[in-house]
């Protein structure tokens, strides 16, 4: 009886050691995976203009005006685009219509602006809806950009450049545009009216000429200065 219970004893035994190797070789393998996780580079979506900014911007502008921090480097913080609809008062149509070509074109829902005070002249009521607008930053701010630049404003006919006239003193452009068709994002056939647009581009420069020079570099098509 006693070498029985012996013999017991010792099977209880290596199974209980068979089972903490068999933890410890699973915590291994474990911290193995996880090392090999950690090792897996992070592939990040940054926008085309915004490396562009990151790569080759920041030098040039850091050297030209002697930034010593590069947080004091202009960028663009965000993008305004406005559509103005005065016949909104009269037709819901126009009013959806807007919003439906201003959402094709910035891929973001648009907010409806509404008049603060009632002018009788205009027959303008408090409250009315007289444009819609969108405000994009980040990600879309960038990809937005990209697409003004290299396709919307070439394709304006007899296109030759942008006014520098535009700023507002704190580098800050407005820019205002016909029509919406310039956009390949807009079907020239299902347009029921053509609508001008605003665009403004809002930066963290200090004056109009580092807002200027930050445009330039990104690819703006200003207007070329005479010699």
């Amino acid at each position: 009886m006693v070498e029985d219970k012996k013999k017991t004893t010792a099977k209880k035994t290596t199974a209980k050691k068979a089972t903490a190797k068999k933890a410890t070789a699973k915590k291994a393998t474990a911290k193995k995976a996880a090392k090999k996780i950690e090792k897996i580079p992070i592939i990040v979506d940054v926008p085309r203009v915004k490396k562009i900014y990151i790569d080759e911007v920041v030098p040039i502008l850091k050297k030209e005006f002697g930034y010593k921090n590069p947080m004091q480097v202009p960028t663009i913080k965000k993008i305004v685009v406005n559509i103005g609809i005065g016949e909104a008062l009269d037709s819901n149509s126009a009013l959806n219509a807007a919003n439906n070509d201003l959402m094709k074109i910035t891929g973001q829902k648009p907010k409806q602006n509404r008049a603060k005070v009632s002018i009788a002249n205009f027959k303008l009521r408090e409250g009315s809806v007289i444009g819609t607008s969108v405000t994009l930053r980040g990600k879309r701010m960038w990809q937005f950009y990209d697409r003004l630049v290299n396709i919307a404003l070439p394709r304006v006919r007899d296109f030759r450049g942008i006014k520098r006239s535009g700023f507002d003193g704190r580098g800050n452009y407005s820019l205002g545009m016909r029509d919406q068709s310039t956009f390949p994002e807009i079907d020239y056939n299902e347009i029921d009216k053509m609508r001008g647009l605003q665009i403004i581009l809002v930066n963290s420069a200090n004056s109009d000429e580092e807002g200027m020079r930050l445009f330039e570099l990104l690819g703006m098509p200003f207007i070329k200065l005479e010699d």
